[in-house]
């Protein structure tokens, strides 16, 4: 018996695994308005120069912009009605005494710290930091979950979203804001990676695609409730504490919630695993098949597991063999992509002039169809060629933009939408892809190195656009480019559906002997099928 098949004899599919669903699932709503946040915290309102002190002394004019616009970052030097020489009328300066805001748009930390004209990268600059707080909390609360146990940095990660999301709120300067910013990306890497390995965990192995489908719902629910709260609360401080208090009520509930079952046999706390088992057992009213379970079945059924896990291995065993290489640098390049471009069309909700509440509305709601047609895809289609088309139809998409004139809003917004759909049903092929490509012994480092890899490319994506300020087109060009050569990148992947997982490395290298023999075979019998018959010599048996 494995030990899924030993928690599924004893406590799964009962009711403590829907409030287990739950528990874990609402805190995601949460981190979902974090993660796209800025949407409405940063949103630039309409702006223009703020006259000099002297204004008063007659009329003053806003130089106008190429679209016809009057402009946001220049003024004229003088009043229209100064009488100056010809060369000196028309002149314009930079905005020396700050910018006026429209007083009917939102309030947002680009106003609050005039994060505008020659300081706008600072904007862009605050997501990115929040970004790579999601990487380096990847990189370091991993490492602690191992050692301390999941549900410790699930907990404690609760506590640092909620304290430095509050914190985020009462910033006094932007510098001060994006060190909250940071720390609050790095409390939502440790809820990731421990909701992840928590939400599989209690339930039996035909129940996980279903639970790791429901949870990702919950973060899509948040993308529907993040506007609403938007709507109401236009003040982005009042918005940002909104956000972040909850988090304080998950980390009381979190206390509840059981730990990683298989880390407590792994760290050898199983008298401990055992204890917890029985409970759930009860919860689910399954007390006496608790009673009948063992601590030395146990520790029979975890033998193989335990010495798995006791083998040392490093990021260098991903590129021990020819065929791990391929399928580490493929894989790669496609979390890349799909995060770096995912985020191009996210956080560039506001670049597409429709109503923003709305827009994000449809942006968050494309990802419920996305993902059902993703589900069906790589249960029919399979994994590789979904995967592929998926990327390849993103980055069609985003260079398709370039083309799009501005005033065809409409057409643009259907492009956008349709290219974070691929997207979203990209992160969700990769998710189960990665897990069936790599063997067992590396799987935890390979998703662990794919998902840092997303990250880099989340991190990089708001940097990429402050190049737009050499040309609109060049960050379109850059993402739809990338995410084209991900989806290329896929293809090179081999096929997993309806196939085994590798335990081992020899497993995955004879398995991608098998795939090549397999392909080699046909082609072999319809060669020899073109082989023209030769006339046989006289007095010789043709046959």
């Amino acid at each position: 018996m494995t030990f899924a098949e030993l928690v599924d004899r004893v406590a799964s599919n009962g009711p403590f695994q829907f409030l287990h669903t739950v528990l874990l699932g609402l805190p995601i709503i949460g981190m979902a308005n974090h993660n796209l946040l800025q949407i409405f915290t940063a949103a630039t309102p309409t702006h223009h120069c703020r006259p000099p002190p002297n204004a008063s002394a007659g009329p003053w004019v806003l130089p106008m912009g190429q679209n016809g616009k009057p402009e946001t970052c220049l003024r004229f030097a003088y009043p229209s009605n100064a009488s100056l020489p010809n060369d000196t009328q028309g002149a314009t300066e930079p905005c020396l005494d700050g910018w006026t805001y429209d007083v009917n748009s939102r309030d947002s930390i680009v106003a609050e710290w005039d994060l505008v004209c020659n300081s706008k990268k600072l904007k862009e600059l605050a997501q990115s930091i929040f970004m790579a707080g999601i990487l380096i909390g990847g990189l370091v609360l991993g490492a602690l979950s191992d050692r301390f146990g999941r549900k410790p940095i699930l907990t404690c990660s609760y506590l640092l979203l909620a304290a430095s999301g509050s914190g985020a709120a009462f910033s006094p300067t932007f510098p001060t804001y994006t060190v909250f910013r940071f720390l609050c990306g790095f409390g939502i890497s440790g809820i990731t990676l421990s909701t992840v390995i928590l939400n599989v965990e209690w339930v039996s192995t035909r129940m996980r695609a279903i639970k790791s489908i429901a949870v990702g719902y919950f973060y899509t629910f948040g993308q529907f409730v993040l506007p609403g709260l938007a709507y109401v609360i236009p003040q982005w401080r009042w918005l940002q504490l909104t956000v972040s208090i909850p988090f304080f009520a998950f980390f009381l509930l979190s206390w509840w919630l059981p730990e990683s079952i298989r880390w407590m046999v792994l760290s050898g706390r199983s008298s401990k695993a055992l204890k917890t088992l029985r409970q759930v057992a009860a919860f689910n009213g399954k007390k006496e098949e608790g009673k009948k379970l063992s601590l030395e079945e146990i520790k029979l059924n975890t033998q193989k597991e335990v010495a798995l896990a006791k083998a040392k291995r490093s990021v260098a065993d991903l590129f021990r063999t020819p065929v791990l290489r391929r399928m580490t640098f493929c894989l790669s390049l496609a979390w890349f992509s799909t995060g770096f471009a995912y985020y191009s069309l996210a956080m560039g909700v506001e670049e597409f002039g429709v109503n923003l509440y709305i827009l994000q509305l449809i942006f968050g709601g494309v990802d419920v169809p996305a993902k059902f047609i993703t589900t069906l895809a790589i249960s029919y289609l399979g994994r590789h060629t979904t995967e592929a088309a998926l990327l390849l139809l993103a980055g069609g998409c985003i260079l398709s933009l370039i083309f799009v004139p501005a005033d065809l809003m409409t057409l643009r917004t259907v492009l956008a939408v349709f290219g974070k759909g691929c997207l979203s049903g990209s992160f969700s092929c990769l998710f189960l892809f990665t897990s069936e490509l790599y063997p067992t012994v590396t799987r935890q480092t390979g998703m662990g190195i794919s998902n840092m890899w997303a990250r880099v490319g989340s991190m990089t994506a708001p940097l990429v656009k402050i190049t737009a300020e050499l040309k609109p087109f060049i960050p379109n060009v850059i993402f739809g480019s990338i995410a084209l050569l991900g989806g290329s990148a896929a293809l090179f992947l081999p096929e997993t559906l309806n196939r085994p997982l590798p335990e081992t490395i020899e497993d995955v290298e004879n398995w991608s002997l098998r795939t090549k023999q397999s392909k080699q075979e046909p082609e072999a019998e319809k060669a020899s099928q073109r082989i023209p018959l030769q006339p046989h010599e006289p007095g010789l048996d043709p046959s």
